[in-house]
């Protein structure tokens, strides 16, 4: 299992997984995705993957499933079988269930767009701007068995606006979604981590 080796779950447009296949092939992102697993047959992320020459492409239909747990452990076998040493979450709109979490623990990523641990859920933007916050942002964290409570990667801040719907302030925090998700890929390979509590402590210089 080579440590660059990532697979990528999606399940709609897949502009995070664009931003990563770019910056692979401009040399930035010195990863591997030799996997890409979508859960809905017409995601975009699919067709994204396809195009960008990604050898293996799966669309896995929850349908065929008796339930999330079945669901799960046939994307798990099929991450184990194409030696995926990262999972990486872009815009994966199934909660994971806790015996996949386990089987891959410390080795699954997500983003979210809101300064973890504030605002969790499926709904962040939303509800930062109805709580009324003055900034917002994006979070590269690590997935465990809490909802968007997994130890914290990366983080970026973005200023909330007077005027702003949820629109303006997802594209704006999206910008920095498409810079910090490749950039936290290339640190988690080139450099490593460990973890002390719920502190990730890199293991290359500042």
């Amino acid at each position: 299992m080579s440590s660059t080796s990532i697979a990528v779950m999606a399940s709609g447009r897949g502009t995070n997984l664009k931003v990563i296949l770019d910056a692979v092939k401009a040399g930035d992102c010195p990863v591997d995705v030799s996997l890409v697993i979508a859960d809905k047959g017409d995601a975009e992320a699919l067709n994204i993957a396809r195009i960008a020459g990604v050898e293996h492409v799966v669309h896995v239909n929850p349908k065929d499933y008796s339930g999330r747990e079945q669901f799960d452990a046939e994307c798990a076998d099929l991450l184990d079988k194409h030696g995926c040493q990262w999972i990486v979450l872009a815009g994966y709109m199934r909660i994971l269930s806790s015996a996949f979490v386990r089987r891959f623990r410390g080795r699954i990523i997500n983003i979210h767009p809101s300064i973890l641990p504030a605002f969790a859920g499926a709904k962040a933007v939303e509800d930062a701007l109805l709580y009324g916050v003055k900034v917002s942002g994006c979070t590269v964290h690590l997935v465990d068995e809490v909802l968007d409570g997994g130890a914290i990667l990366a983080q970026a801040i973005v200023p909330v606006f007077d005027d702003d719907t949820r629109d303006t302030l997802h594209a704006r925090i999206q910008i920095e979604e498409h810079k910090i998700y490749p950039a936290t890929l290339k640190r988690m390979v080139e450099e490593g981590f460990s973890i002390e509590g719920r502190r990730v402590i890199w293991a290359g210089k500042q």
